[in-house]
């Protein structure tokens, strides 16, 4: 990052990231926040020439902080969307106050952002289901009644996961090795994802694995079929962002893994994309190395996209641990001690 300084330095305005929400995942004020502050600070912005905000859920906050950062100067937004509807109003405002967005983690269809930076979402959704089915093997689950789940329906994200993990599962469920029990309406909001589970679990006694897209989900899930009696290693389920409740959950042989995504990588992606939109200058395509389909516009968006990682015991140690994504001191706290011994993880 430090190299874009001289870059920084020709740059005009601000830049103003603008993130969704502090319920779908902790990652946004644990790791996105943070980390986007540093990369801007070392690709040479002061604090006064950019801001990082919250839209604490609220699809008019998201606008207005929007709004409110173009007035105060910003030439440049980088969105995380709460949904299309609003990141499409976003950018038809930016775009006719002269400023360029980049859609950051999720995808605004219907949208005039100049370029996209995620991770390959629908390689997540691979990681996702291949995970299941591993899972399955190596827990001896011999007739798999599997319930799907998803994240929200406003949320292309969740859209491309599914994507992924039905492309996986398409030929288990055809064939007749797995059977397809039901199929959840999809959420990003823990409580009404444990709900939804409940209605499925209590209609559907044989279910015996779930396909959850994300870890924050699958916490209450996994501590509902632990009062249901549920013992370790005898349920797959699955989980997304390799949260520290998630990672525990692995480790003790509740949650079969989870999708690890680099944040710091996607982070440093879209501020040095930020500082080239900032100086107009067109970034280099050994950084925007993709395109991305906007299905609504029916355009190809520029696009930085990363690869993820699935995440076991196995590998624990040498991808979050390493990375210090998790601390070893607080993933392998207390009860947790003697799995993270089991499975090379000192603090």
């Amino acid at each position: 990052m430090t190299q874009l300084k001289s870059l920084t330095a020709k740059g005009k305005g601000n830049v103003a990231v603008i993130l969704p929400d502090t319920v779908s995942s902790a990652r946004y004020t644990e790791f996105d926040a943070p980390y986007l502050t540093k990369a801007l600070q070392t690709a040479g912005l002061s604090a006064s020439q950019f801001s990082v905000q919250n839209a604490q859920g609220s699809d008019a906050t998201e606008l207005t902080d929007a709004q409110e950062a173009i007035t105060k100067g910003a030439s440049v937004l980088v969105v995380d969307p709460l949904d299309s509807g609003v990141g499409a109003r976003i950018e038809s405002y930016a775009k006719a106050h002269g400023v360029a967005v980049i859609d950051y983690d999720r995808l605004t269809l219907g949208g005039s952002r100049s370029y996209y930076v995620s991770f390959n979402n629908v390689q997540v959704g691979k990681l996702i289901g291949q995970g299941l089915v591993s899972c399955v093997g190596a827990w001896n689950v011999k007739k798999p009644n599997v319930l799907l789940m998803y994240g929200a329906p406003t949320d292309n994200n969740a859209t491309l996961f599914g994507q992924g993990y039905n492309g996986v599962l398409a030929s288990y469920f055809s064939s007749g090795k797995y059977v397809k029990v039901g199929k959840a309406a999809g959420t990003w909001d823990p409580p009404t994802a444990l709900t939804e589970f409940q209605q499925q679990f209590t209609a559907h006694k044989n279910i015996n694995s779930v396909l959850v897209p994300n870890d924050e989900n699958a916490a209450p899930i996994i501590h509902y079929l632990q009062t249901q009696g549920v013992k370790a290693k005898t349920f797959p389920t699955t989980g997304q962002d390799a949260t520290l409740i998630g990672l525990q959950n692995i480790l003790t042989g509740y949650q079969c893994g989870t999708v690890y995504k680099p944040i710091y990588l996607e982070a440093q992606a879209a501020a040095a994309l930020a500082v080239y939109l900032r100086a107009s200058t067109k970034p280099p395509s050994t950084l925007a190395n993709g395109t991305v389909a906007d299905t609504q516009t029916k355009t190809s968006v520029p696009s930085v996209l990363l690869a993820p990682i699935w995440v076991t015991p196995s590998n624990m140690a040498a991808t979050v641990v390493k990375d210090n994504f998790v601390p070893a001191s607080q993933l392998c706290a207390g009860k947790y001690a003697s799995a993270c011994s089991a499975n090379g993880i000192t603090p």
